[in-house]
């Protein structure tokens, strides 16, 4: 008899499969394409980061700054840049002075926090580790 568990583990297999052969191109040349995004949003800076522009949409540097508890101006602006190259946040700056500059979230970063936001709950509603 084949139980729930038997299927998800088939299921899983299946996805794990898929993945490994959509990303074998990548794989043989050293490079996984999810390595270093996940490393880059499930940091503690970035998260904050992307919850904080998923909520509220648009933020100015020093108010992003103000929302994140402990966070250094440099690190900010570390973080940002390197979500900024991944194509999860949008920087625009308007020619004025001095200047204005707002942060939000692309469309790629919008999925990627409601994501995120989904494996965050799930952890924190299974993980044994919290309790």
């Amino acid at each position: 008899m084949i139980t729930n568990t038997d299927k998800q583990q088939v299921r899983l297999k299946k996805k794990i499969e898929k993945y490994f052969i959509s990303t074998a191109p990548y794989l043989k040349e050293g490079f996984c394409p999810t390595k270093n995004l996940l490393a880059t949003t499930l940091d503690k800076w970035s998260l904050l980061c992307v919850f904080n522009l998923g909520y509220y949409e648009v933020l100015r540097f020093n108010e992003l700054k103000k929302n994140i508890d402990g966070i250094s101006s440099r690190m900010l602006a570390v973080t940002l840049k390197k979500l900024e190259g991944y194509d999860i946040v949008e920087r625009k700056v308007y020619p004025e002075i001095p200047p204005k500059v707002e942060y939000s979230l692309t469309k790629f970063g919008f999925e990627l926090s409601d994501k995120i936001i989904d494996l965050s709950n799930w952890f924190m509603d299974n993980s044994k580790s919290l309790r």
